[in-house]
């Protein structure tokens, strides 16, 4: 008989040499499974998977309601493609969670975003760093590479993993053509279009060429000349707008959320985002039109011209 332990391992392994799947999603596939065969063993139900059903589970969602409604709905997506597993490989007659009606309502949050003039100050100040640093010195070379680095973020709204894991080859430095890998090993193409944009890049494969050939193929190296890690991009962002004096909290998904606002502010067709973006499904991308239509309420409050037309109905009588 199959135990828990045992249905993990095997949904684990699918997952990483069939599936194929990136180490950040084995990750928390593998911290949700082992949550919830600690809870099972906890509450002493059978070690046996087969044995797992809807009274186990129901008091598994009522253990998972003092977290945050998204971790909760990550959580239960981990155990139905564990079980949806389980079942297309006859170890289980049917997914359990099926007979149980899940509704998690997780609060609208829209995406933060810079405005096209803090963008334009952020770009500003990591460039007047690199030009204020000495030449050659490995304060020039952090700065030069960490405007190269604002700029593909920017360029290309990718996610943080997706820019930490780029090679040297997934640029090409005449046309500006971007390959992304996102999530799931899906691969994209974006464009470095701006003239501005290319030449640093160009600038710091020039500079970086001997650290790059060092690594291997990563593109973006540290001071040992390591792959640069997705925190080490992170704090570069928070260093850069910090220099900025920009005091929005912004992190490399800012800079994704900023992509996606401002091309939908110049009349970009939506679906074109979503590809740019690398949204399997429109309705991930449509938080942007509701962001879009906060902005167009502020605007219309604060620009209207009837706010300078002071006529009311009292003056009328």
């Amino acid at each position: 008989m199959l135990t828990t332990e045992q249905a993990i391992k095997d949904f684990l392994n699918h997952c990483r040499f069939e599936k194929n799947l990136s180490s950040k999603t084995l990750k928390f596939y593998q911290i949700d499974l082992r949550q919830f065969s600690a809870f099972a063993q906890r509450q002493n139900y059978s070690h046996l998977v087969t044995e797992i059903d809807k009274r186990c589970l129901k008091d598994y969602l009522q253990e998972l309601s003092q977290w945050k409604p998204k971790t909760i709905k990550r959580k239960v997506a981990t155990l139905k493609a564990m079980f949806n597993y389980l079942e297309f490989e006859d170890a289980v007659l049917v997914n359990p969670l099926r007979k149980i009606r899940i509704k998690i309502k997780e609060p609208l949050v829209l995406p933060k975003a810079l405005t096209k003039q803090e963008t334009g100050q952020l770009l500003q100040s990591a460039y007047q760093s690199v030009a204020d640093a000495k030449t050659g010195a490995y304060g020039f070379l952090e700065k030069l590479r960490n405007a190269a680095i604002i700029e593909v973020l920017f360029a290309t709204g990718a996610r943080v993993s997706e820019v930490a894991g780029m090679k040297v080859d997934d640029i090409d430095l005449d046309t500006g053509k971007i390959y992304i890998r996102g999530k799931g090993n899906k691969e994209r193409i974006a464009y470095a279009c701006h003239a501005d944009t290319l030449r640093t890049l160009n600038v710091y494969y020039q500079f970086f060429r001997e650290k790059i050939d060092s690594n291997g193929d990563d593109l973006w190296v540290n001071r040992l000349n390591n792959k640069l890690s997705d925190q080490s991009i992170r704090l570069l962002v928070r260093s850069v707008t910090q220099d900025a004096k920009i005091t929005k909290r912004v992190t490399p998904h800012v800079f994704r959320h900023t992509f996606a606002t401002l091309l939908l502010e110049n009349d970009v067709d939506i679906k074109y985002i979503q590809s740019l973006l690398g949204h399997s499904s429109i309705m991930t991308t449509q938080i942007y039109t509701q962001a879009n239509r906060e902005k167009q309420k502020k605007i219309l409050e604060e620009k209207h011209p009837r706010q300078e037309l002071h006529w009311k109905l009292s003056q009328c009588q």
